[in-house]
């Protein structure tokens, strides 16, 4: 379990990877010693603030992330001596990952000795990637040009080679008409999406309250506040500051995630379609739907619960805050998968924290509202249904759930890697024989462990034929270019199919994965360009597609009068190695564009100042804006926003 818990905190520790952080926790200065004429010790030094440590270089890997310093322009103008000695350092045991972590406290200073090659070298590069903790850990990198002669050389004017200079110029547009765009372009969908997130969360907790782990506690811990306390306003009060406690508990989890909110602006896009970590999700939801199951029980330490548990004697407020940490740490077997699927699916980059906070609120005020309900009228405990195999059947449901959203991980894996293992329809196979399964388990055939033989009922036998015609819907998606538009964003593109595709554009429209190539045909055909920055895991991307592009008049219009240039910020096929590059982005930033997403996703946020999908722009060949960008939209708010353009650029 508890390498559980270290996997759960090292996703939480890649979600704050604080490239450009306000938070800066350390500050740092750098100096070079000349030993003698060849020689010199590259001094590095940070001051700590207090309560933060930092991680040696030498701390162990199985623990939090050590500290890496490398030399960026070594190769032929000088040689490293050794490895970089280190200042004091503490040791102390990890009882999380279970190992000994060696780190810095209040200061740490990094010393590498040199011997030059060429004495015409003005300085020594040095980049440094450290992690440093508190709370919660932050991810951070710092860049060095230490002069060897004492004059002061800025970052910024730092150029790796000519090479990097060109194409990080390339990805800069001379954009005209820039009064017609609005930087500032409000997200759109954010608003929408966080009632959505809420009530998804909302449904998420009244879930949980159907299950094993929290469902008894309910008449439990209501009789015990009306009946433990000395009067009946008295018992109200405290399950309603009960209740108040769980949606605190809840929404407090999503806290260290709003750092996100001053990194790297393409650093949620960077998390959400991150290959690794969506193969990570998979596995962990394929482990939380077989613990739905009921093949094994999913529990936090016994001690933590134990803790909490005898912190709650206490009595008075902070005696009922601990109880419901206590609630939140038991019923953790049946609520875990459930908050990891919030966790997982809100952190977008449209609204991302924001999405997790709302989510983390709806699953919290569900949670509460039965133990302040039910102080306020007690009598209605009377019709609470009892406890009995119902609660098992509702865990096996969710654990059929839990394995269906599995595969969407390893989906969006597949599609931004291109492996081509889980095309359109084997995806769409996949999830019918999951609910396929579910329609039969609710009509007898099979049980898991632990429950007894099912009976027949009308309720179950009608929910089985609910499934059932749900398994035939998803049936339609398998012929050629049919669009599922109530689970549009689910599946792959229609384009990543089984079949053979005329077109790996959306709709089968023609289309440009290139900006310069896309603009040169723009210019041979006066065609006007509809830049669409989108994403291979973007749900609200494949929503406009399946359900917007696919309205007959938008569609006319995108098919005869535009030039379609889609640029896939989170694709992570690696570019030829003559095209990759650094770029400076700030002072402390030094961007490595490795990927066509890194290219593109760079290239978004230079000219738009802006890191959220679906995005769209039009463009004239010349490169004059025609009008506001647009983001998610319905369908005839997108036809007219086309069509102004449009006439914008004949005129």
């Amino acid at each position: 379990m508890k390498k559980i818990i270290a996997l759960f905190i090292g996703i939480s520790s890649f979600a704050i990877n604080a490239q450009e952080n306000s938070m800066n926790p350390v500050s740092w200065s750098s100096k070079s010693i000349k030993i003698s004429e060849s020689i010199y010790d590259i001094v590095i030094t940070g001051e700590i603030e207090k309560d933060w440590h930092l991680f040696s270089q030498f701390t162990n890997k199985s623990g939090s992330l050590p500290s890496v310093l490398t030399f960026e322009n070594s190769k032929d103008n000088y040689q490293l001596i050794g490895l970089a000695k280190e200042s004091k350092t503490t040791t102390k045991y990890n009882d999380i990952f279970e190992v000994d972590e060696t780190f810095f406290v209040n200061n740490a200073q990094f010393t590498q000795r040199i011997r030059l090659i060429s004495k015409e070298l003005p300085g020594i590069h040095l980049n440094l990637s450290y992690q440093v903790c508190k709370e919660v850990c932050i991810n951070k990198e710092e860049n060095f040009m230490i002069s060897l002669d004492g004059s002061k050389i800025e970052v910024s004017q730092v150029i790796i080679d000519e090479k990097n200079k060109q194409l990080g110029e390339q990805l800069l547009l001379d954009l005209k008409n820039k009064e017609q765009f609005n930087n500032d372009l409000p997200n759109q969908t954010t608003k929408g999406n966080l009632w959505k997130i809420f009530v998804l969360g909302f449904l998420g907790g009244l879930l949980a309250l159907l299950t094993p782990c929290v469902f008894p506690m309910i008449p439990l811990t209501v009789s015990f506040f009306t009946k433990q306390s000395d009067t009946k306003s008295k018992g109200i009060r405290n399950a309603i500051l009960y209740g108040l406690f769980i949606i605190v508990i809840y929404v407090g989890l999503s806290i260290p995630f709003h750092f996100l909110d001053s990194m790297d602006p393409e650093i949620l896009n960077t998390i959400s379609t991150n290959i690794w970590l969506n193969v990570i999700f998979f596995i962990i939801f394929i482990f939380f739907a077989f613990s739905f199951f009921g093949y094994y029980e999913l529990t936090l330490p016994n001690s933590w619960s134990n803790k909490m548990d005898s912190a709650s004697n206490t009595g008075g407020i902070i005696g009922i805050f601990f109880m419901a940490v206590t609630l939140a740490l038991v019923s953790f077997s049946c609520t875990g998968p459930i908050l990891g699927s919030l966790l997982a699916g809100s952190l977008t980059s449209d609204g991302g924290a924001f999405q997790l906070t709302a989510g983390m609120m709806g699953f919290g005020v569900a949670l509460a509202l039965p133990f302040a309900l039910f102080a306020l009228f007690p009598n209605l405990l009377k019709s609470l249904p009892k406890s009995g195999g119902w609660l098992s059947t509702v865990k096996v449901l969710l654990g059929f759930v839990e394995l269906a959203l599995a595969f969407k991980f390893l989906s969006n894996a597949d599609l931004v890697a291109h492996w081509g293992i889980l095309k359109r329809e084997v995806f769409i196979g996949i999830w019918m024989l999951i609910f396929g399964l579910m329609a039969l388990y609710f009509l007898g055939f099979f049980r898991f462990p632990h429950e007894s033989k099912k009976k027949f009922s009308l309720p179950k036998v009608s929910f089985a034929l609910l499934i059932v015609a749900f398994v035939i819907y998803l049936g339609t998606g398998l012929s050629k270019n049919t669009h599922l538009k109530v689970l549009a964003g689910f599946p792959p593109p229609t384009f990543y199919s089984v079949y053979t595709q005329s077109s790996d554009c959306p709709l089968g429209l023609d289309c440009f994965k290139d900006f310069d190539k896309g603009l040169e045909f723009a210019k041979k055909m006066n065609k006007p360009i509809l830049l669409d920055f989108t994403g291979w895991a973007c749900v609200n991307c494949r929503k406009m597609e399946e359900n917007v592009w696919t309205h007959p008049n938008v569609y006319k219009v995108l098919k005869d009068n535009y030039v379609l240039i889609s640029l896939y910020v989170d694709d992570r096929q690696e570019l030829p190695k003559e095209y990759q590059f650094k770029i400076q982005m700030n002072q402390n930033h030094l961007k490595k564009i490795k990927t066509v997403g890194d290219k593109w996703a760079t290239f978004q946020y230079l000219n738009f100042k802006t890191a959220s999908q679906p995005y769209y722009v039009t463009l004239s060949p010349q490169l004059e804006v025609l009008n506001k960008a647009k983001q998610y939209t319905n369908a005839d708010d997108y036809y007219r926003w086309l069509q102004q353009s449009l006439k914008t650029f004949n005129n």
